[in-house]
C-alpha cells in the first residue's frame, strides 16, 4: 500500500508540475502521461499480486514475503524508469515478475496440496 501511495503522490506532483487539472486523466504532455500510466498499470496489476500474496503466504510464508518484496521493488524500479519520460526504460523493473511467478508457483502447489494431488 505504501508503494501505491508513493506512486499516487508522484502523479499528484506531476499533475502540478505539468499543469494537468482534475478531472483530466491524461495530458498532451507525454511526460505527465508516463507518471499516470506507471501508477495506473501498477493498480491494474495489484489485485493479482494481492491474491497470489495471500495464497502463496498460506503455503510458504517466508518465500511469499520475499517474493512480495521483490515484486514491490520491481514495480518501484519500473515506475522510476517510466518517470524518465522514456517508456522503454520501464523494462528495468521486469524482475518484478520473478516475485510474481514465485508466488504463482507457491499458490499452485498450495492448491494441489489442498486437492491431494501432491505432498510438496
Amino acid at each position: 500500500i505504501f508503494m501505491l501511495m508513493w506512486m499516487g503522490g508522484k502523479v499528484g506532483g506531476a499533475r502540478k508540475k505539468y499543469e494537468v487539472p482534475y478531472p483530466k486523466m491524461y495530458s498532451e504532455d507525454d511526460r505527465f502521461n508516463c507518471y499516470q500510466r506507471a501508477h495506473q498499470n501498477t493498480l491494474e496489476n495489484y489485485p493479482v499480486y494481492l491474491l497470489l500474496q495471500v495464497l502463496s503466504g498460506l503455503y510458504a510464508p517466508k518465500v511469499a514475503a520475499l517474493a512480495g518484496a521483490v515484486w514491490c521493488a520491481g514495480r518501484i524500479v519500473y515506475a522510476i524508469g517510466y518517470y524518465t519520460g522514456d517508456p522503454s526504460k520501464r523494462i528495468r523493473g521486469a524482475f518484478a515478475y520473478i516475485g510474481l511467478l514465485t508466488m504463482l508457483v507457491c499458490s499452485i502447489i498450495f492448491a494441489l496440496n489442498l486437492l491431494k494431488f501432491t505432498n510438496l
